[in-house]
């Protein structure tokens, strides 16, 4: 671990860190970006399955949504993973994930990720797929949403990636 990592805490997001996250999301350039108020919702929400890095000044430089699906409440689905540019090429987006699903299996119970990706997002596939390959789980993949899906113009396809079952979680 670098300096400049260890100089970051990784925490549950707070309704005050809505509109960093917004931000975040706006200027990660790759994300599908949703309302302010969405995120809002989100940091009041599903702080419990979200995680949100810090710098030492409290400033938010990186986060993850996601939730316990309610029909799989095992299986946290990753939503959206984004890194203040200054901070990328760190490894911060893998600690906060393994930060947030060794919570999330001790807070709850865990024994799969899943997330999606949009074909050529290789940042995205890296970070998952080197996820599973540290607690040693499978990937399998599958598209979710097809392009027609979408309504408002041209979207590529959402490909599902599956990762578990997870056995090797800790903080």
């Amino acid at each position: 671990m670098t300096a400049a990592q260890a100089d970051l805490h990784i925490d549950r997001p707070a309704v005050s860190d809505g509109a960093a996250v917004w931000r975040l999301a706006k200027e990660s350039g790759t994300l599908d970006l949703n309302s302010s108020y969405s995120y809002l919702l989100w940091c009041r929400d599903f702080a419990a399955t979200s995680a949100v890095a810090r710098a030492d000044d409290g400033a938010a430089v990186g986060f993850i949504t996601g939730y316990l699906r309610p029909d799989r409440p095992g299986t946290l689905l990753v939503w959206q993973v984004a890194v203040d540019a200054a901070y990328r090429g760190r490894g911060l987006a893998a600690r906060l994930l393994d930060g947030l699903t060794a919570r999330v299996a001790a807070e709850q119970g865990l024994t799969s990720v899943e997330t999606t990706i949009t074909p050529g997002n290789t940042p995205s596939e890296r970070l998952f797929t080197s996820y599973a390959a540290r607690h040693g789980a499978r990937v399998e993949r599958e598209v979710l949403f097809e392009t027609g899906l979408f309504p408002d113009g041209p979207h590529d396809p959402e490909v599902l990636y599956r990762i578990g079952p997870l056995t090797h979680l800790s903080q």
